[in-house]
């Protein structure tokens, strides 16, 4: 006896945005609350209580957050629409701080991961005396001056590609440490201080690593050109500390063909 034909699925590209607060990070953990875990038990309720994995784009750790972030599911074919998808899923997530913003069907071999060909990334720094009340845990509290302008002529030496060694994490599991950064941009409004951050993938704990030294120029403790000399070293020790995870947000992710444009099936209703 044959075994059935498998049902036919629709894939969905998800964009989706949260506060990485409550969670052990974007994927499931032994112990602790993940983002994979939310959205996954969210899409199982619409699969008849099937197990329904997810891809992801970028893979955030504890407290990190994300406004932007893209994963893919397998959903059962059927008559939904992306906004009816959106709205399910959001529903079925209360009260866990995930909401999906887009959801479009997509080729069934497209992949949140392996289609992307950029991530961007967005570290805020709330530089005052004073400690943040309305946007705590959303940024890193530095109470000492930062002097944008140094840390801005840091940065520079840091984009292009190259061997990001002394800015990965001693876990981290990359085949290589060799990245090209297209883009490190400081700005500063008001007591915000914005680190932007652009390349197609990043190594484990890059941004914040490279975040946490650039902080150490804008204190002034260390100079513009020791960021050249530390990444040269290739070596974890010759960099700055790791800043922590509230201050960062995954912001988008880019693929060739926008799966998120105007489409008849992403309408609400």
């Amino acid at each position: 006896m044959t075994d059935p034909a498998p049902s036919p699925t629709d894939r969905w590209a998800l964009r989706l945005e949260y506060h990485g607060g409550p969670f052990v990070g974007w994927q499931r953990q032994a112990a602790g609350l993940s983002v994979q875990a939310v959205l996954e038990g969210a899409a199982s309720r619409l699969a008849g209580g099937a197990p329904v994995p997810s891809i992801v784009a970028g893979r955030t750790d504890a407290g990190v957050h994300a406004r932007g972030q893209v994963a893919h599911i397998d959903l059962p074919a059927g008559a939904l629409t992306g906004g009816k998808l959106r709205d399910a899923l959001n529903f079925h997530m209360k009260p866990h701080p995930v909401v999906v913003l887009d959801a479009a069907r997509v080729a069934p071999d497209w992949s949140a991961r392996f289609s992307a060909e950029r991530r961007r990334y967005l570290f805020r720094i709330l530089n005052r005396s004073a400690r943040p009340g309305l946007e705590a845990g959303t940024v890193w509290h530095v109470r000492h001056p930062l002097d944008t302008g140094r840390m801005a002529e840091a940065a520079s030496h840091l984009l292009g590609r190259h061997d990001f060694t002394s800015f990965r994490a001693s876990a981290c599991q990359a085949n290589s440490p060799v990245r090209t950064l297209d883009r490190l941009e400081v700005v500063r409004h008001g007591e915000i201080v914005e680190i932007h951050a652009e390349a197609r993938s990043f190594l484990h704990h890059q941004v914040r690593n490279m975040v946490g030294t650039l902080k150490l120029v804008g204190t002034g403790d260390w100079a513009p050109d020791r960021v050249a000399a530390a990444l040269a070293a290739r070596h974890r020790a010759a960099a700055g500390p790791t800043a922590p995870a509230d201050g960062l947000a995954l912001m988008a992710v880019g693929y060739p063909t926008d799966p998120f444009a105007s489409r008849p099936d992403q309408e609400p209703g």
